[in-house]
C-alpha cells in the first residue's frame, strides 16, 4: 500500500509539474502579447497624429527639417519608438532609429493597411515587420501620408516596442517568469501532496476492503468474500476473487466429505476382510484342536466354510485390485465386435446355479436381429457380472431378475431388472460413490465393499457412456446402459 501510495503520488506530481510548465509558458506567451496589445492601444494613434501636425512629405519628398524635429521630440519622450516613412509601395525612404541598425529595404503593406482600415475601438493586436529585426515582426501604428488633392504619397510606420525596450522588458519578464515558476513549482508540491492523499484514499478504498478479505481468508477463514459493487473500479478483480474463493472453499468441502468417505470405506473394507479371516483362522483353530476326534462330515463341513470364506477374501481383494487399475486408468478397452446377446446368455447360464438355490429367475429377453457391438469384450463381461451379482443380491426367494436388449440406430440398449426392496430415492445419487456400500439386500443385511457398481460405472466411462438407475421401494431396481453398434469401419 505504501509503495502504491508514493507510485500515485510521484505519478500525480510529474503531471501537475507538466502542467505547471505549460501553464508558465502559455502566461508568459499570452503577458508578451497582452503587454503589446495594450501598448498598441494605447499609442496606437500616434502615427495619425504625427502626420496631422506635420506634413513630412513635400510633392513626394522628405520636409527634413520638419520631420527631425517632430521624431527626435518622440524619441526623447519614448526612446523606443523607431519611425519610418515608407513609399506607397513600402519601400523604406527614411527612418528615425537608435544606432541606425535598419536591415530590411521594404516592409510588408499588408498588416499595415489592415490597422489602417481597423476600427481603432474594436482594432485587434496587429504585428508588423521590425526592420531592425527581420526574424520578428512587431507592434506599430500606422497612418496614410495624401498630399493637398488627396493622393496617397506614402505611410508613417511607427515602432512602438524597439530594441530599448527589449532590451529592459526582456530581464524584467525573465524574473517574473523565475519567480512564477518558483511559486508553482512549490504550489504544485503542495496541491500534489494533497491530492496524493485524496485520490489514494478514494481509489484504494475497494482495495483495502479486497486486502482485508484475502488475508481473512489466508487465516482459514473460508467464509470470507468481498462486497462486490459492479461500478468499482475493482469489481472485476473483486468478483473473480469471490469466484475463487467459492471454488477453493467448494474443493475443501468435497475434499474434507471424500476423506470422510475414505475413512468408512476403509473401515468397511476391514470389517468385510476381518469377517472371513475370522471365520477361517476359528474353523482352521477348530480343526487343529479337534483333528483326531472331529467326525468326517464335521471336518468336511468346516473345509468347506474354510473355502468358501477364503473365496470371499479373494473376491474382495480382486475387487479393490480391480478398482485401482480402473480409477489409475491403467485399463486400456481393447474395443472388438461380439454379439450381446450370446455374451448375455453365457452370463445368464453362469448365474443360473446361484439363482436355483435361490429360488430366482432368470430371463432374457433378446431380439433376433439384434445387431452387434463394438467394445471390450472382457470389460463389459464384468459389468454384466457386476450387476447380476448385485440383481441376485438383493432380489427376495422366488423373485426374477430380467436381462433385456433392444437396438436403436447407432446403440443397443440393456437393461438389469430385479424384484428386489428397491433403492429409497435420496440414496440413488449416491449408488455408484466409490466410498459408498449397498444399504438394501433382500433380508435388509449390508452385504459387500460397495465396489461392483463403482467398477461397472468406471468401465463405462471407458466406452464413454453412462449408466441409468430406475427404481421404486418394494417394487424393484432397473441398471439401464447403452453400448455402440458396430459400424461399418468396424465390420
Amino acid at each position: 500500500m505504501n509503495r502504491l501510495f508514493l507510485k500515485l503520488g510521484g505519478i500525480i506530481l510529474a503531471l501537475l509539474l507538466v502542467v505547471g510548465t505549460a501553464y508558465v509558458v502559455v502566461t508568459s506567451y499570452i503577458s508578451e502579447d497582452y503587454i503589446a496589445e495594450v501598448n498598441q492601444q494605447l499609442y496606437g494613434g500616434i502615427a495619425e497624429h504625427t502626420v496631422s501636425e506635420v506634413k513630412p512629405l513635400v510633392n513626394g519628398q522628405v520636409d527634413t527639417s520638419q520631420i527631425q524635429e517632430i521624431m527626435h521630440s518622440m524619441m526623447v519622450i519614448n526612446p523606443s519608438v523607431e519611425v519610418y516613412l515608407l513609399e506607397p509601395n513600402g519601400d523604406i525612404i527614411t527612418y528615425v532609429a537608435p544606432y541606425k541598425r535598419v536591415q530590411l529595404e521594404r516592409v510588408d503593406l499588408r498588416p499595415v493597411k489592415a490597422f489602417i482600415a481597423a476600427d481603432p475601438a474594436d482594432r485587434p493586436l496587429i504585428k508588423g515587420d521590425d526592420p531592425r529585426h527581420p526574424e520578428k515582426s512587431n507592434i506599430f501604428s500606422a497612418a496614410e501620408i495624401r498630399n493637398s488633392t488627396g493622393k496617397l504619397e506614402g505611410y508613417a510606420y511607427i515602432i512602438l516596442s524597439g530594441e530599448e525596450q527589449a532590451s529592459v522588458t526582456g530581464p524584467l519578464a525573465s524574473s517574473y517568469m523565475l519567480k512564477l515558476g518558483k511559486n508553482l513549482f512549490f504550489l504544485s508540491l503542495l496541491v500534489a501532496f494533497l491530492m496524493s492523499l485524496l485520490a489514494i484514499r478514494y481509489l484504494t478504498r475497494n482495495l483495502r476492503r479486497i486486502e482485508t478479505a484475502v488475508q481473512r481468508f489466508q487465516e482459514g477463514d473460508y467464509e470470507a468474500r468481498i462486497d462486490t459493487d459492479n461500478r468499482g473500479e475493482f469489481a472485476v478483480v473483486s468478483n473473480t476473487f469471490n469466484a475463487m474463493a467459492s471454488r477453493i472453499n467448494a474443493n475443501i468441502n468435497e475434499m474434507k466429505s471424500l476423506d470422510q468417505l475414505r475413512r468408512e470405506l476403509i473401515a468397511n473394507i476391514s470389517h468385510d476382510l476381518r469377517t472371513p479371516l475370522a471365520i477361517i483362522q476359528g474353523f482352521v483353530e477348530t480343526l487343529i484342536m479337534k483333528n483326531d476326534t472331529m467326525p468326517p462330515p464335521d471336518r468336511e463341513r468346516h473345509l468347506t466354510t474354510i473355502f468358501n470364506s477364503s473365496e470371499r477374501l479373494s473376491s474382495l481383494i480382486s475387487q479393490l485390485f480391480e478398482y485401482s487399475k480402473l480409477e489409475a486408468k491403467q485399463i486400456e478397452p481393447q474395443k472388438e465386435a461380439f454379439s450381446v446377446g450370446e455374451l448375455v446368455q453365457d452370463i445368464a447360464q453362469k448365474f443360473s446355479v446361484l439363482a436355483k438355490d435361490k429360488n430366482i429367475a432368470i430371463e432374457v429377453e433378446r431380439p433376433a436381429d439384434l445387431p452387434r457391438i463394438f467394445a471390450d469384450l472382457g470389460l463389459v463381461e464384468r459389468v454384466l457380472q457386476n450387476l447380476m451379482d448385485n440383481a441376485l443380491k438383493f432380489t427376495p426367494v422366488g423373485g426374477k431378475v430380467t436381462i433385456s436388449m433392444a437396438a436403436d440406430r447407432h446403440n443397443v440398449k440393456i437393461s438389469v431388472v430385479d424384484t428386489g426392496p428397491g433403492i429409497p430415492e435420496a440414496d440413488l445419487p449416491f449408488l455408484f460413490d466409490r466410498y459408498r456400500k449397498g444399504a438394501r439386500t433382500s433380508s435388509g443385511k449390508n452385504v459387500g465393499a460397495g465396489l461392483g457398481l463403482a467398477i461397472v460405472k468406471k468401465i463405462l466411462e471407458l466406452h464413454d457412456q453412462s449408466i441409468e438407475i430406475k427404481s421404486r421401494v418394494k417394487e424393484g431396481t432397473s441398471f439401464i446402459f447403452e453400448l455402440p453398434q458396430q459400424s461399418a469401419k468396424t465390420a
